[in-house]
């Protein structure tokens, strides 16, 4: 079908003739300068509007307002978003190079983001909502976007950066392992905005508390504090004037069920907050997983390992612990076994936990010794539910139809032969559809993506 005359747009961009219809802008950015540029009388004319951009990245930009998928291209990334930006269709070039939905099973890495100086990540945080990315590399933070492009770096007055969480939009609270207290910064602008100490008058053994764990509720901050003296507990923080509002389950650190919570994770269904830790020796592991009501900031459950019911597994202590707080169930793996065990947030007890049986016992594998090297972090997401085992990258799925009474999953490796041997995973993270992941001792936080990308992007 022929398009109507009064329909047809010519632009010049840079000295090259574009043509195309009003009703492919409007249709797909309505609200951008090129859908602006299309409503004026002298765009469908003989002359032109002349706009004094690059004709052959505006080429790309053109085909995506009528495919909505990106072309094969030679231009950078930041570059194609420069022009987005500039033409007013960032919205739909974001869709167009985000990845597909999140299928770990089904991801591979795609790209290592490094940071410029300190390369090596002390801690990072993903958001799910806008999928961007913030590392802390010694004492500073950098902050990448939803497209994984560098933002800004933001240099703290702290000698190191050792835990951040995010607490608004461009807010970050972190602690450091070498100086006390919670901090706030905000990352757009780079401003210090405050900090909170644990301190109490009547307790001498109180001071130069430094942060082990952070975790956002919409109420307020938690954050665990360890003193020099191993003395800690859990702080309740308002978020807008950055005082202590409550001071939960304070602690001498004298043993190992008593140790700072190095694991903080607010559930919101349930109004509770779980906070573990994990201590390594020669003998094995040994640690412990409490939940608060920080409204009453009672213990509601507790469990200490290695311990002696029925399902507890009794050397085979704990070696990380995450939560799906959309099916309210704690995941944990043992650190010998790497089984994986499953307890019902709604339904604990004295021995809530049920490990998983294996529909693919061919993924297990040991060690050159012939060991088993046993999960080392747990990370649950979209009720999808990722561990790493030394250094390979495995999720379990469900398996339907199969089993009576039990929970059946299978094992699958995420990662190939070669990726494992890049090094120990040390922490595992997901943000929109991406998952992030960071090795010990190894510079830069690793991305990886849903395999079966639907869009032909090549850019750098």
């Amino acid at each position: 079908m022929v398009s109507d005359v009064s329909n047809r747009l010519k632009l010049n961009v840079g000295g090259e003739i574009f043509e195309t219809t009003s009703s492919t802008i409007q249709s797909t950015c309505p609200d951008s300068l090129l859908a602006a540029l299309s409503s004026t009388p002298t765009s469908h004319g003989s002359n032109p509007i002349f706009i004094d951009r690059d004709p052959e990245i505006f080429s790309v930009i053109l085909n995506l307002l009528r495919t909505k998928r990106l072309s094969s291209a030679v231009f950078s990334k930041q570059e194609l978003l420069d022009e987005a930006l500039y033409y007013g269709v960032e919205s739909l070039l974001r869709s167009a190079m985000s990845p597909p939905p999140l299928q770990a099973f089904d991801a591979s890495l795609t790209s290592t983001i490094t940071p410029a100086t300190d390369g090596v990540p002390s801690a990072f945080t993903a958001t799910a909502g806008d999928a961007s990315l913030w590392i802390a590399h010694g004492g500073m933070i950098s902050v990448y976007d939803w497209s994984l492009s560098h933002a800004v770096t933001v240099r703290t007055h702290l000698a190191d950066v050792t835990s951040i969480c995010r607490v608004w939009d461009e807010a970050a609270a972190i602690g450091s392992g070498s100086a006390s207290g919670l901090h706030f910064y905000d990352l757009s602008s780079g401003r210090y905005l405050g900090s909170t100490h644990w301190t109490d008058p009547e307790d001498p053994r109180i001071h130069k508390s430094r942060v082990a764990a952070v975790t956002d509720s919409p109420r307020g901050v938690f954050a665990s504090f360890d003193c020099l003296h191993r003395e800690n507990s859990v702080l309740q923080i308002d978020k807008s004037t950055l005082q202590v509002t409550a001071v939960i389950g304070q602690q001498s650190g004298s043993s190992a069920k008593n140790s700072v919570p190095e694991k903080l994770r607010w559930v919101p269904d349930n109004g509770l907050l779980i906070g573990s830790a994990v201590q390594r020796g020669v003998f094995g592991c040994s640690g412990y997983i409490r939940i608060w009501d920080p409204r009453s900031r009672d213990i509601v459950w507790e469990t200490s390992e290695p311990g002696s019911g029925r399902s507890s597994r009794f050397g085979d202590a704990l070696a990380d612990v995450d939560v799906d707080v959309e099916e309210s169930v704690i995941y944990k793996v043992c650190s010998k076994s790497g089984d994986l065990g499953v307890a019902d947030l709604r339904k604990l007890g004295e021995d809530p936990w049920v490990y998983v049986s294996d529909e693919n016992p061919g993924a297990w594998s040991a060690d050159e010794g012939g060991r088993s090297r046993g999960y080392s972090v747990v990370h649950c997401y979209r009720k999808q539910v990722v561990a790493a085992r030394g250094g390979s990258l495995e999720v379990w799925s469900s398996v339907e139809g199969k089993g009576s009474g039990g929970l059946v999953r299978r094992r699958n490796f995420v990662d190939k032969g070669e990726d494992c041997k890049r090094g120990v995973i040390s922490r595992v993270e997901a943000g929109g559809d991406r998952l992030f992941v960071s090795r010990e001792c190894m510079e830069g936080v690793e991305v990886w993506e849903s395999s079966n990308a639907s869009s032909v992007i090549s850019v750098v």
